[in-house]
């Protein structure tokens, strides 16, 4: 009979060791899955993220293209500007020029219009 209570010992300790060893199996399958849970949703905001940093990129590329052209119309609108300026000034010399042959103008009132005319360009 000492040999059955000992079997009986032994098959309740047995039980009670697989019943512990499937709980803590079940315990990580839960924290597992919850892992993966929490990893899946740290994905998703991590695309979400990325999804908004690039679109302000292309936002903020158009807006910095498109500054970039309109001081690039800028720079040329400002360099016909001068150049037409000058052949204005130029004109205006030539003017004077005859002006001064025809003894309108004295050579001194020449000399300073020329003057000038000629620091401007």
């Amino acid at each position: 009979m000492a040999t059955k209570k000992k079997t009986g010992y032994i098959e309740r300790f047995l039980k009670k060791a697989d019943k512990a060893i499937d709980d803590g199996i079940k315990r990580a399958d839960e924290a597992l899955e919850d892992a993966v849970e929490f990893g899946e949703m740290a994905a998703s905001q991590a695309k979400k993220a990325s999804d908004q940093l690039t679109k302000k990129a292309l936002k903020e590329k158009e807006e910095i293209k498109t500054k970039g052209i309109k001081k690039i119309n800028e720079g040329i609108s400002a360099a016909k500007n001068a150049t037409s300026k000058t052949e204005e000034d130029l004109a205006t010399l030539e003017k004077l020029g005859k002006l001064r042959k025809a003894g309108v103008l004295t050579e001194k009132e020449f000399q300073e219009k020329k003057k000038k005319i000629l620091s401007r360009i």
